[in-house]
C-alpha cells in the first residue's frame, strides 16, 4: 500500500506517513470516511481549523481496470453539517495512485487571506503562492496551470464560489482535455478547500512506474471479462454512450417522476426540448462530441462536448441532473440557456443540483419568474461577483429558501433533492431520507429496479420492498466508491451473476488476496456504519432521516404521496453482516 501525504495549510509543511493499521486495506470512500470519523471532531465548524479535507484514490485506481479512475474527497460538510464524500472522474486519482499516495489530507487553515497551491511530483511536494490565480474561474485557472505545468498533469481547482466559502461550492477536476467539467459537487467541499486557502492542486506522475499486479495474468483475464460485461450491457454499452445520462429525461418524464416546477408534478410538457435526444441532435449539428470518457480507461463514455449555435465549445459533462435542475425544475426549456448555466457552474465551482434547485426556490419566493432562463443566467453570474444575492444563491437551495421565506424547500439534511420525485420513485426516496450524505441519488440508486428494470423490478409507486432495495444499494454503492469504480458499472453488475465476482477477482489479483463477495458487502456496511456514527456524534437523529412535509402532498400524475414513518425508514440503517 501507499503513503498518506499530510499538508498543514497553516504552517505550509508536508509529511509522508505510513498507513496505520486502522486504515489498512481501505481506499476511496472507505478511507475518506474512516479518516474523517477518526480525525475530525464531529461538532467542529466545517470551515474551522479542526476540519480536514481528505482525497483518496480507490483500491483499483491506477490499475488497468476499466472505469476505475474515480477520486473520493471527504470532509465534514458545510452544507449538511454531517459527513460527506463526493467523487468524480478526471486525471488526479490515477496519478496519486501511481505516486504511491493513498490519501492526501489538508489540515488546519492559514491565519492570513493569501491563497496557495499544492504541486505534487514524484520527488517533491511544493506549496506555492497562488494569489495570481485568485478571483479567476476554473476555466482560466486550468488553462494557465496546464500551460505552466504541462497538459498531462492532473488538476483540481476551486472557483469564486469556493474562494467565498459558499455552501454549494464544488471542487472541479480537469477532464482529459483540461476542461473543468468533472465536479466533486455535492456537500460544499469546495468551501472547505477555500477555507484552507488552497486554490489549486497539481499532480504530476511523470517518471512513475506503472502499478504492478500481484497476479498480472489473473488481473488481465478478469479485466477482459469486466470490459466485455460493461460493453455488452444495454445501459453501459448503448444507452449511456449514445445519449449520456440525459437518456433519462424522456424515460423519467414518461414514468411521471420528473420533478417539475419545484416538485409540483412529474411531467414536464417541454421535456423533449431538454432531452438527451435533443442534446445529441444539437451536438451533431454543431460538430461537438457525443461520447467521451471523463478519465483514461473509461469504456462507458457518457460525457460529451456541447457547442453553442456558432459551433464554439460551451460545456462538457452535460448530465441529466443538470438538465433537470436548470430545466424542468425551473420550467426553462431552452437547452442553450441550460448549457450556459452548466458552464457557469463549472467555471465558478458550484454544484449544479443545489444551484438549480436554489433557482427554483428563488422562483418560488418571487425573485425570478418561472421559466426565465436569461434571468437565471444573470443571477448565477452574481455568484462570481460576490453580491449579496449571489451569496444567497451560492449557499444552496435550503439557504435560499430561508432567505426568501419559502416553505417549499426540497432538501434533506439541507442538501437539495436530485432529479427523481421520491413519491413516484420510492426506492430512491428512501435513499434521500436515510443516506448519511443528505439527499443524494448516487448513494443508493433505486431508479434501477423502480424504473429501469435493472437488477429486478419493484413497483416505484408502492412502499413494498423499497427500504430493503435502498439499503442493499447503499451498501453496494459504498463498496463501489471504495474501489474507485464509476457508479454506472452497477447497471451491468446488477444484471450479471458474475459482476461482483469480477470486481473481487480484480482486487484479489491486484493485491494477492482471497476476498469473497461477502467481504465486499462487509466493506460497504462498515463504510455506512462509520458515516452514521459520525453523524450521530454530530447531533443527527432519526428525525433528520425524513423528507420535508411538502412531500406529504399528493403528486400527479400518479397521485402518490410520501407515507413512510420514521421507524420504517430506520430499517434502511440497520445492517446485518453475513
Amino acid at each position: 500500500m501507499g503513503k498518506i501525504l499530510r499538508i498543514n495549510t497553516k504552517d505550509k509543511t508536508t509529511v509522508f506517513q505510513d498507513i496505520p493499521d486502522s486504515f489498512a486495506g481501505l481506499g476511496g470512500r472507505a478511507l475518506t470516511s474512516k479518516m474523517v470519523l477518526d480525525e475530525v471532531p464531529a461538532t467542529c465548524h466545517p470551515l474551522g481549523r479542526s476540519n480536514k479535507l481528505v482525497f483518496a484514490p480507490g483500491l483499483l485506481t491506477g490499475t488497468p481496470a476499466a472505469n476505475s479512475g474515480r477520486l473520493s474527497v471527504g470532509s465534514k460538510s458545510p452544507l449538511t453539517n454531517g459527513i460527506k464524500e463526493s467523487n468524480s472522474g478526471g486525471l488526479v486519482s490515477q496519478k496519486l495512485a501511481r505516486l504511491g499516495i493513498s490519501a492526501l489530507v489538508l489540515e488546519d487553515k492559514p491565519d492570513d487571506d493569501t491563497f496557495s497551491m499544492i504541486v505534487i511530483k514524484k520527488d517533491c511536494v511544493e506549496i506555492l503562492a497562488a494569489d495570481e490565480y485568485a478571483g479567476m474561474g476554473n476555466y482560466e485557472v486550468m488553462e494557465k496551470l496546464w500551460d505552466r505545468y504541462g497538459k498531462k498533469t492532473g488538476l483540481m481547482t476551486i472557483g469564486q464560489a469556493g474562494e467565498q466559502r459558499l455552501k454549494a461550492a464544488s471542487i472541479q477536476q480537469a477532464d482529459p482535455k483540461g476542461r473543468p467539467g468533472r465536479a466533486m459537487g455535492r456537500g460544499g467541499l469546495g468551501a472547505v478547500m477555500g477555507s484552507k486557502k488552497i486554490k489549486a492542486i497539481i499532480v504530476d506522475d511523470k517518471g512513475c512506474d506503472r502499478i504492478v499486479q500481484a497476479d498480472p495474468e489473473a488481473f488481465k483475464a478478469a479485466n477482459k471479462k469486466w470490459v466485455d460485461l460493461l460493453k455488452n450491457h444495454p445501459v453501459t454499452g448503448q444507452g449511456l454512450p449514445g445519449l449520456g445520462t440525459a437518456v433519462l429525461v424522456n424515460l423519467i418524464n414518461e414514468a411521471g417522476a420528473l420533478p417539475t416546477k419545484n416538485f409540483r408534478t412529474g411531467r414536464f410538457e417541454h421535456a423533449a426540448d431538454i432531452s438527451g435526444e435533443k442534446m445529441v441532435e444539437n451536438i451533431e449539428a454543431r460538430q461537438g462530441v457525443v461520447a467521451e470518457g471523463c478519465h483514461p480507461g473509461c469504456v462507458i463514455k457518457c460525457s460529451q462536448a456541447y457547442n453553442d449555435k456558432d459551433g464554439n465549445y460551451l460545456t462538457s459533462g452535460f448530465e441529466y441532473e443538470t438538465l433537470w435542475a436548470f430545466g424542468a425544475h425551473t420550467m426553462v426549456r431552452d437547452l442553450d440557456d441550460i448549457a450556459l448555466m452548466d458552464r457557469l457552474c463549472d467555471d465558478y465551482g458550484l454544484d449544479t443540483i443545489d444551484t438549480g434547485v436554489a433557482l427554483g426556490v428563488a422562483m418560488e419566493g418571487g425573485l425570478l419568474e418561472w421559466g426565465d432562463g436569461k434571468a437565471c443566467i444573470e443571477l448565477i453570474k452574481e455568484v462570481a461577483l460576490g453580491t449579496a444575492t449571489g451569496k444567497i444563491l451560492g449557499n444552496g437551495a435550503a439557504f435560499t429558501g430561508d432567505a426568501l421565506g419559502v416553505d417549499r424547500i426540497p432538501a434533506v439534511k439541507r442538501q437539495a433533492l436530485p432529479a427523481y420525485d421520491p413519491r413516484s420513485v420510492k426506492g430512491v426516496g428512501v435513499t434521500y431520507a436515510t443516506t448519511p450524505m443528505g439527499a443524494d441519488h448516487t448513494a443508493g440508486y433505486g431508479v434501477t429496479a423502480n424504473i429501469l428494470g435493472v437488477g429486478g423490478s419493484i413497483d416505484p409507486l408502492k412502499n413494498d420492498d423499497q427500504v430493503e432495495l435502498s439499503k442493499n444499494l447503499q451498501i453496494a454503492t459504498a463498496a463501489i466508491d471504495a474501489a474507485g469504480l464509476c457508479l454506472f458499472v452497477a447497471f451491468a453488475v446488477l444484471d450479471s451473476e458474475d459482476g461482483v465476482q469480477l470486481i473481487v477477482d480484480m482486487l484479489n489479483a491486484q493485491y494477492g488476496l482471497a476476498l469473497t463477495p461477502d467481504d465486499v458487502v462487509k466493506l460497504g456496511i462498515s463504510i455506512l456504519e462509520n458515516e452514521n456514527e459520525f453523524n450521530l456524534m454530530a447531533g443527527f437523529t432519526k428525525k433528520d432521516d425524513q423528507l420535508p412535509e411538502m412531500f406529504n402532498q399528493t403528486f400527479p400524475p400518479h397521485n402518490t404521496k410520501w407515507t413512510f414513518t420514521e421507524d420504517e425508514l430506520q430499517d434502511a440503517k440497520t445492517f446485518t453482516v453475513g
